[in-house]
């Protein structure tokens, strides 16, 4: 008598999705991507991976800049025309469940955040940690650049505290995050959120839920066309 049949290798859709944690349209980006996924038949064979880009690589660690200031300096505007711009993204995210406090949040350096994100996905506990970061930071106006809350957020996401501290008293995944990085250069992304499908798609900004989905199922159907 024969053994019992081997498993079945099964297809999957990998998700690579390249994002800041500083990055108001990511966390809109994320619960729209969240949606968009939630729709889609076959969720439970799609794979998603968090890519480090980092909005300001030359930000200070941390900083005590107002945020208004900041937005107006950055895109030489009117102090009124930039709370306008975060009353603006502020309901946008209230459309998502998300509540935005852009008033506390404060400018940080993210490349320990994202090399605490790294340990995260060898951890398995990756997706945890984005949300936990972006609700922190959006939400909470933790600030992700001092080392002690960065470690202790981490560990609020379920990562191991002690490893998180070793990874940012060190330079661990440093070199991951400037892969991802050059890669991203490599696709040409230049703004985030950016959503890559299976190498195949690729989806610009915070785009609604339906045209997520409407991807997800497109690169569904490039994967099985026996199914089509």
């Amino acid at each position: 008598m024969s053994g019992p049949e081997p498993p079945v290798a099964r297809s999957i859709v990998k998700v690579e999705i390249w994002s800041d944690v500083v990055c108001p349209w990511c966390y809109i980006g994320k619960r729209r991507f969240e949606r968009g996924l939630a729709g889609f038949a076959h969720r439970d064979e799609v794979e998603v991976v968090w890519r480090s880009f980092e909005l300001d690589p030359r930000a200070p660690r941390e900083s005590d800049e107002d945020p208004v200031e900041r937005l107006a300096r950055k895109y030489g505007m009117t102090r009124d025309a930039a709370l306008e711009a975060h009353a603006r993204v502020t309901g946008l995210a209230a459309q998502e469940g998300l509540t935005y406090r852009l008033d506390a949040a404060r400018p940080a350096n993210t490349f320990d955040a994202h090399r605490v994100l790294h340990l995260a996905a060898e951890r398995g506990v990756q997706a945890e940690a984005e949300e936990r970061m972006f609700a922190a930071y959006f939400t909470e106006g933790r600030r992700l650049g001092d080392p002690e809350t960065l470690v202790a957020v981490a560990a609020e996401a379920g990562v191991d505290e002690a490893a998180a501290r070793d990874v940012v008293q060190g330079d661990a995944y440093a070199e991951a995050v400037a892969g991802d990085e050059r890669e991203a250069g490599e696709l040409g992304i230049t703004g985030v959120p950016f959503f890559v499908i299976d190498r195949r798609y690729g989806i610009s900004g915070a785009q609604p839920a339906e045209l997520i989905q409407r991807a997800l199922e497109q690169a569904w159907a490039d994967a099985h066309p026996a199914d089509a």
